[in-house]
């Protein structure tokens, strides 16, 4: 099985890191196949003295695997099955590797990452990544209907959710709640809650999605405009509205209308239909420099949930805002920080 020859694999990995130690002397992995019991343990010799490393694999990383695997492993240290244990998976995420240091254990992964602190023995080594592994559960967590969750949950920070109102507000089915709720319990973002499911730290799971967030899933349409931003933008709304097609706007313009801080030179919005044919209502040239008018068609319809109007104009979420103004350097960070502020405020 694979979980099996991973398990193998890293053993010997760590065996043959032991083995680089020159004033120690390294036994054979000897593997364990009983619940109760680590999964391996390895005898080494330092100064004459005999000390076993016991170690337990897990075939996930995540910081909830980590914690219950370190308390096991310091139940069985102290009951004398082992002088020091290490936790091992196919990738061991930073939280992850804190919560096995703050636990006085070891750590060790086949991406490279590792922690081995026992006698005189000391060897670190972070910062490495395993795409394979973590990328397959990125896509699973920032797909766009996981994407609709983690829009509700961190712009309802505070609000408790049962499955079957977070599905409604979503417009996801169960199922996807289930698979999402199960991520999100493995990195940790959950407070535990008897009535449903609540986000404990906003803030971290907003700043991983901006870092995975990627604007180019939209269709992206530039126009040139004759008129100023401020009437540009008010021209959208209002055809918009004749033509009863669903917009909204984000980044800079959405920002100016909920924590402006800076100035800007480009109208940037949704809309639910064709970019061409609303340019054309309203008089603007479709271009491929100089644009000052961005027409977005949303990669997921998820982008205009419990979007408000503002000096009647429709503006996506904060949260929206936010992810889009990672898109614009210089400025656009600047406008993201203040952004950000008055999401953290929604949180208090």
């Amino acid at each position: 099985m694979k979980i099996k020859n991973d398990k193998s694999s890293i053993a010997q990995a760590l065996r043959e890191r032991l083995l680089n130690i020159p004033f120690l002397k390294v036994g054979e992995v000897i593997y364990t196949e009983e619940k109760l019991k680590p999964d391996f343990q390895v005898e080494v010799q330092i100064k004459n003295r005999s000390l076993t490393i016991i170690g337990e694999y897990k075939d996930s990383g995540e910081p909830r695997l980590a914690r219950s695997s370190a308390n096991q492993i310091k139940d069985w240290v102290s009951k004398g099955l082992g002088a020091y244990g290490i936790f091992m998976a196919p990738y061991i995420s930073p939280e992850s590797a804190n919560i096995c240091m703050e636990a006085g254990i070891g750590y060790f992964d086949l991406a490279g990452n590792s922690l081995l602190s026992f006698e005189t023995v000391f060897i670190q080594r972070e910062g490495k990544s395993n795409p394979k592994i973590q990328q397959k559960k990125l896509r699973s967590l920032y797909s766009s209907k996981a994407e609709r969750i983690l829009r509700v949950l961190l712009t309802n920070a505070k609000q408790v959710w049962k499955t079957e109102s977070l599905a409604k507000t979503a417009n996801v089915s169960y199922g996807q709640i289930a698979k999402v709720k199960s991520l999100l319990v493995d990195r940790e973002w959950l407070i535990p809650n008897a009535n449903g499911i609540r986000l404990g730290i906003p803030n971290v799971a907003l700043q991983e999605w901006a870092a995975q967030y990627r604007y180019q899933r939209n269709q992206v349409s530039e126009y040139y405009a004759m008129s100023d931003v401020a009437e540009c933008e008010y021209q959208l709304a209002e055809a918009c509205q004749r033509q009863k097609m669903r917009y909204a706007l984000t980044a800079f313009s959405g920002a100016a209308r909920i924590a402006p801080s800076v100035r800007y030179q480009r109208v940037t919005a949704y809309i639910d239909g064709d970019p061409d044919s609303l340019a054309n209502i309203l008089g603007w040239k479709r271009v491929s420099s100089g644009a000052n008018v961005s027409l977005l068609v949303a990669y997921d319809e998820g982008v205009f949930f419990n979007c408000q109007e503002i000096d009647g104009i429709q503006v996506v979420t904060p949260v929206q805002i936010y992810l889009d103004l990672q898109n614009y350097r210089g400025r656009g960070q600047e406008a993201a920080e203040n952004i950000r502020k008055v999401i953290e405020q929604s949180w208090q």
